[in-house]
């Protein structure tokens, strides 16, 4: 074999290197003839495919990843939250990818890192209406609480809107989370202001309570008070009077009523 034909096999083999694109796993290949047009039929992982004539799209299929970020939908209480974000996670059917490509609008898919994303922003959309659909359901407040509740009501939201698209065999949503959920500031400050209102009315509420106890228990005292004056005196007088019986005390007992002992002369 002479050294041009060497030559001529050597630049062939590297010319077919060059000019191939291998599918990888989790993506689906479609190929665009020289005259632009999308041929039908899908390129599938592993596989190599030459780009000499024409041009081969990859559109990754798996778990894709629809962040929505810095939403401020509007709550049952007509609050704006000052931030919502979250997560839709969507598979394509492989067999499906050429039709939807070539019959879609094109503002529907996304060009990210040489890949398309076939039908994210059509994602993107459907999506973002289901969000401000939720949080219409639910009052700024409780939103965190029922953050699952809201994850499954946008989640059949989306399904339920491909579905009128003819588009639930093709697009499959798989997850929905709810990644941050903020109140307005005007909300928390008021919810805060409620809290220090309840509490100081708590406040208030022992005070008089106290303040109660505290009377009806002067009031007892008071009640109480001559009767254990005249016991105290009553004791007083027997322990002097045994005492004096017992020759323990000398002392002069004066009646309280001296007056009474004053004889006239």
């Amino acid at each position: 074999m002479n050294q041009s034909v060497k030559l001529s096999l050597i630049a062939g083999a590297v010319a077919l290197a060059t000019g191939c694109t291998r599918i990888e796993t989790g993506e689906v290949g479609v190929r665009v003839g020289f005259d632009k047009q999308v041929q039908s039929g899908e390129l599938l992982p592993g596989s190599f495919n030459q780009t000499l004539i024409g041009s081969v799209l990859t559109f990754p299929i798996k778990d894709v990843n629809v962040a929505l970020d810095n939403m401020t939908p509007v709550a049952a209480d007509n609050s704006t939250m000052k931030d919502f974000d979250a997560v839709v996670v969507y598979n394509i059917n492989p067999a499906q990818v050429a039709e939807l490509y070539s019959t879609k609008n094109k503002s529907f898919h996304a060009e990210r890192g040489g890949d398309t994303y076939v039908m994210f922003n059509y994602i993107v959309q459907t999506a973002r209406n289901a969000i401000y659909k939720a949080a219409r359901k639910y009052e700024a407040l409780d939103m965190a609480d029922k953050r699952n509740e809201m994850e499954k009501f946008i989640q059949d939201e989306i399904v339920r809107n491909l579905a009128e698209e003819k588009l639930d065999g093709a697009i499959v949503i798989s997850q929905v989370m709810i990644r941050n959920v903020v109140p307005s500031d005007t909300v928390v400050e008021s919810a805060n202001a409620l809290v220090r209102s309840k509490n100081e009315l708590k406040q208030k509420e022992v005070e008089v309570k106290t303040a109660e106890a505290e009377s009806r228990r002067m009031a007892a005292l008071a009640n109480n008070s001559s009767s254990s004056i005249a016991f105290m005196q009553a004791q007083a007088m027997l322990n002097i009077s045994e005492g004096i019986k017992a020759g323990k005390v000398q002392t002069i007992v004066v009646p309280s009523n001296f007056n009474a002992l004053m004889m006239p002369k």
